[in-house]
């Protein structure tokens, strides 16, 4: 498998390790400045006829579903949907795609798999979307009927195995797997692999970690993964599960001060790790890094971590994208501007989910200016089937979705990191960049297999 290839499934979740999880559950520039043409594409003039379902001579019609009135709360799942509407917004504002302006229409699935099916049919049916767009879904039970209909589904979040399955799904982080829509990944088999906890061994130097989850099925199977590829790179670890609807807390703290633990892993909600960081703030327990994942990459840590300022200044988290507080990158500045623009309401809510969300709709639009005025669903997935990895104008680790053989041995694949730091900027606060991204990051690692 070539190097630039496995890069694209860095810092990624196993995808029922990620459902799993979720089931449990700053300034920007001047808005009104121009944002660049480039990431755009071009103006033009509009053709003269539709070329395709959901296009006519003025108007491509596109479809967001989220998991939004669902168990793990409003927001939880948000954050990809308000990044891809800020750049259709934006490039309306700026004139369209080749004389055409992109009409979104959102579906909230209420992360119900009956739900999701729901929305499929409408969009398709009803509404004859040309493709979706920055998908966040707890249950995608209708992918069978979009790859079905071919229609294009670029840049959604992998929480279920769909994009590793059905050929016409394209998921944010890339896929090397058959996607036959026989089968999930290769026969039924998925691979995580170990760089997260090689970057903290190499960088930090870190040699034990402590493990903690629910008494629930899908947290405990989470944890067995994060257990064995700690495992796998030489760590020693503590594991831990509490009660979910009682979870001890101050136990946990005090065996991972009596174990020296330096690393903290989970397998837990939002809720319970902001309980567990004031348990281990209560007992004194300070980790060489508290490890989160893209999902909680957020403004919202400042609260959700109000109570237990050491734990927070703990947090590390390491995505397969760029740092959207990294403004000095001409694509992150634009996503900045947008967002302060559009949904200046939601500047609590920053993510790095929402600006994967942005460059989900990059990623679409990119492969729509490819086709030029002769627009087609076709032409759309000659673009995104392309060997050549794309990188979202410099926002993701590159990805592609070349089928590769079965993983036999070590890959390449390379990450991102920053760390929260109540100082930074100025004393505000955020998250400070760890790595020169994008490739600084990149470890030779084992691949290790598992039935999701």
């Amino acid at each position: 498998m070539s190097r630039r290839r496995r890069a694209a499934a860095a810092g990624r979740r196993p995808a029922a390790a990620a459902l799993a999880l979720l089931l449990l559950l700053a300034p920007a520039t001047a808005c009104g400045s121009r944002l660049p043409r480039s990431a755009f594409g071009s103006a033009g003039g509009a053709p003269d006829l539709a070329t395709d379902t959901g296009v006519s001579a003025r108007e491509i019609t596109v479809g967001i579903i989220t998991s939004l009135t669902s168990p793990v709360g409003g927001e939880a799942l948000a954050g990809p949907r308000y990044g891809a509407l800020a750049f259709f917004r934006a490039q309306a504002d700026q004139g369209g795609l080749h004389g055409r302006t992109v009409r979104v229409v959102t579906c909230d699935d209420g992360g119900s798999g009956l739900g999701n099916r729901d929305c499929a049919h409408r969009l398709i049916d009803q509404e004859h979307v040309f493709a979706l767009v920055a998908g966040s879904v707890l249950d995608y039970a209708g992918a069978p009927y979009v790859d079905a209909h071919q229609v294009p589904d670029v840049g959604g979040q992998p929480i279920t195995t769909a994009y590793d399955r059905w050929p016409h799904l394209y998921s944010i982080y890339g896929s090397a797997a058959p996607r036959d829509g026989r089968s999930v990944g290769w026969d039924g088999v998925l691979y995580q692999s170990t760089e997260v906890y090689r970057f903290f061994k190499e960088r930090l130097g870190a040699h034990s970690a402590a493990v903690v989850s629910y008494n629930q099925a899908d947290s405990a199977r989470y944890a067995r993964q994060l257990e064995e590829g700690l495992r796998a790179e030489g760590y020693r670890v503590l594991s831990q599960s509490v009660d979910l609807a009682l979870p001890g807390f101050q136990t946990v703290a005090a065996a991972m001060k009596a174990d020296g633990s330096e690393l903290l892993f989970d397998a837990m909600d939002s809720r319970g790790n902001a309980a567990l960081c004031q348990a281990l703030d209560a007992a004194g327990v300070r980790l060489t890094a508290k490890v989160t994942n893209v999902q909680n990459w957020s403004e919202t840590v400042r609260t959700d971590y109000r109570d237990s300022p050491s734990c927070r200044n703990d947090l590390w988290a390491t995505s397969s994208s760029r740092n959207y507080e990294d403004t000095t990158q001409p694509a992150v500045a634009a996503f900045r501007a947008a967002m302060a623009r559009y949904y200046p309401e939601r500047a609590g809510q920053l993510s790095a989910w929402e600006l994967e969300g942005w460059a989900a709709a990059l990623w679409l639009t990119d492969a729509m200016d490819s086709c030029g005025t002769e627009l087609t669903r076709a032409c759309v997935g000659r673009f995104m089937n392309r060997r050549e990895p794309y990188d979202a104008h410099g926002l993701l680790i590159p990805a592609d979705f070349t089928p590769q053989p079965r993983p036999s041995g070590p890959t390449l694949a390379c990450l991102n990191a920053a760390r929260w730091q109540d100082t930074a900027f100025d004393g505000r606060g955020g998250w400070v960049g760890q790595v020169d991204f994008p490739a600084t990051a990149c470890y030779d690692v084992p691949q290790l297999p598992y039935r999701p």
